[in-house]
């Protein structure tokens, strides 16, 4: 029995089209720099905001209709729902999903039922894969929702409970291996704190470190090769979160020798949250070398938490994918729609339209960033701009010819530094403005 009977698969239909069941600029087979929009994009429909989200909010209930649930919270419910959303995956024609562990599967009394649970829904997950062809991006472990985890999970100050965490943190790492996943992420979702009058930080963050040196060492076990992640947010529901921003897990990768280990999956609303741009977090990535995955999502500007809406902004996707391409593009990662349909858009077409009106603004995002750098005014701008730095004392520096006496003695010949050049913020943006 199909769960969306009035939808066939989404074409690509082109700009003129106005039929909002089809791709207006994703064309996955279309090549821009060389390869696919498919394979530049790597989208990726998230299993919890999709496939359980019910538009529930801190004023009200779910009032989403999915006539495949069936109300209950069992293994054989949890089963139809794999298959429903492969249905719908397939249909709107992405390579790719991602969940928690607790999205796919219910929890049980104990952890080994639990696991157990778990093991059955991957049996359809494995099934639904190998029939459609749709692969794993990342999997995770859901280490904040269940109470045990109030003060944290890899960092509560209940060791049992760092324990607890491990162990299902294992199990989920043998999960995304069995189903082939191509990435594992870490999201310390209260993996921080609400008072430091009763926190240890140095205590907890060398906790962390040592959970995360735990799981690169048990997947060098198992034999799992998938890029490790960390995902950066500043606070909410804690109200600070040690994976603050990028930064701030860049200096901890640094600090307890994960770097090698770890890239960075980044969030819009998250970098919002944290006071910066999507464009910031990916610059920031980028030249550490540790640009991984995107979470595909906007923040609402007038409200200060985590809406997770669809990203309909050209002006976001074109930054986005202009720092990527910059980058060398996504490899193991992807644009993962971490997004859920307003409250008010209940029905179960509206999935449909969400994610095809995402998929074009980042396949537009892709096009406008190729343009960008294929014309090369941008490029031009900026290098004229540090050219100082090309030749002179500028290359100099750069090459470690110099300390502070030697550029006190240049200066004190000089007099005085050459004149600053225009930053030319206005015309840029207003080169900007042509290529969209």
């Amino acid at each position: 029995m199909t769960a969306f009977p009035e939808i066939k698969s989404i074409p690509f239909e082109g700009p003129q089209s106005k039929n909002p069941l089809a791709y207006r600029y994703y064309n996955a087979d279309e090549k821009v720099e060389g390869r696919t929009m498919r394979d530049h994009l790597r989208f990726s429909v998230v299993y919890w905001h999709t496939f359980r989200g019910t538009g529930s909010d801190p004023f009200g209930p779910g009032c989403a209709v999915r006539p495949w649930e069936d109300g209950t919270d069992s293994v054989e419910n949890a089963q139809n729902r794999a298959r429903v959303a492969f249905e719908f995956i397939e249909k709107l024609g992405a390579p790719f999903y991602a969940f928690h562990d607790r999205d796919v599967a219910p929890e049980g009394a104990t952890l080994a039922e639990t696991n157990k649970n778990l093991d059955a829904v991957v049996k359809v997950l494995k099934e639904e894969q190998e029939r459609t062809g749709i692969k794993l991006l990342w999997g995770t472990a859901n280490l904040f929702s269940n109470r045990r985890y109030m003060h944290g999970a890899a960092t509560s100050p209940n060791a049992e409970v760092f324990a607890f965490a491990a162990a299902q943190a294992k199990k989920a790492l043998e999960v995304t291996k069995e189903l082939g996943g191509a990435g594992y992420v870490f999201w310390g979702g209260r993996e921080g704190y609400q008072n430091l009058w009763n926190t240890n930080m140095k205590r907890e963050l060398e906790h962390l470190a040592k959970f995360l040196h735990m799981a690169v060492d048990y997947a060098k076990k198992i034999g799992f090769t998938g890029q490790f992640y960390i995902e950066p947010k500043p606070k909410e529901p804690t109200k600070h979160q040690y994976d603050s921003d990028a930064a701030a897990c860049l200096n901890f990768l640094r600090e307890y020798d994960l770097l090698p280990h770890l890239k960075l999956n980044l969030e819009t609303n998250h970098a919002t949250l944290a006071g910066h741009t999507m464009q910031h977090e990916l610059e920031v990535a980028g030249a550490a070398g540790a640009l991984g995955s995107i979470d595909a999502n906007t923040g609402d500007m007038l409200l200060g938490w985590d809406t997770d809406q669809f990203p309909t902004d050209i002006y976001l996707t074109t930054q986005c994918m202009y720092s990527v391409l910059k980058y060398g593009g996504l490899k193991t990662g992807g644009v993962n729609f971490d997004a859920k349909v307003r409250r008010e858009s209940f029905e179960p077409i509206d999935l449909f339209y969400a994610h095809i009106g995402g998929m074009d603004a980042f396949a537009r995002g892709l096009k406008i960033a190729a343009a960008m750098r294929a014309d090369g005014q941008l490029e031009k701008l900026l290098k004229d701009r540090y050219a100082s730095w090309e030749s002179g004392v500028g290359a100099e520096i750069e090459a470690g010819k110099h300390d502070f006496a030697s550029l006190e003695k240049l200066m004190l010949e000089k007099g005085e530094a050459a004149a600053n050049v225009s930053g030319r913020q206005e015309m840029i943006e207003n080169l900007i403005n042509t290529y969209l």
